[in-house]
């Protein structure tokens, strides 16, 4: 048994080529960086209520926003000790369901804000 935590990565399977598992780990990070930039932008979102109050129609978008980057962010923890896990133990590798959060989140973003660019006088 290892002492490296979480056990539930590092208890099971073989050591794998470094490599692998610092490839995943620099993929873990850039979703990680992702999900703050998607907190970023619902921060952003809240504060253009304060530039133009006809703007703080978008204060529930801002508040969704910064949720599904959190989501994002444990999503990303959870593919990596996934990922790790079937490394070690020479399974396939599961999908990467994450993606359909990320592409769903912009998407829904995308035209809100389109929406509300077009319907107000700037």
């Amino acid at each position: 048994m290892t002492s490296r935590r979480p056990h539930s990565v590092y208890g099971v399977g073989e050591e794998p080529d470094a490599r692998f598992s610092l490839a995943n780990e620099r993929t873990a990070l850039a979703w990680l960086r992702t999900s703050l930039g998607i907190v970023a932008a619902g921060v952003g979102l809240a504060l253009l209520e304060s530039a133009d109050p006809a703007w703080g129609r978008v204060r529930w978008l801002a508040g969704l926003v910064c949720v599904l980057g959190g989501v994002m962010a444990v999503a990303s923890v959870v593919r990596w000790m996934n990922v790790e896990r079937a490394v070690r133990q020479r399974d396939p590798l599961p999908a990467p369901s994450a993606l359909f959060l990320v592409a769903a989140t912009v998407l829904v973003v995308g035209l809100v804000i389109a929406a509300l660019v077009l319907t107000t006088s700037l």
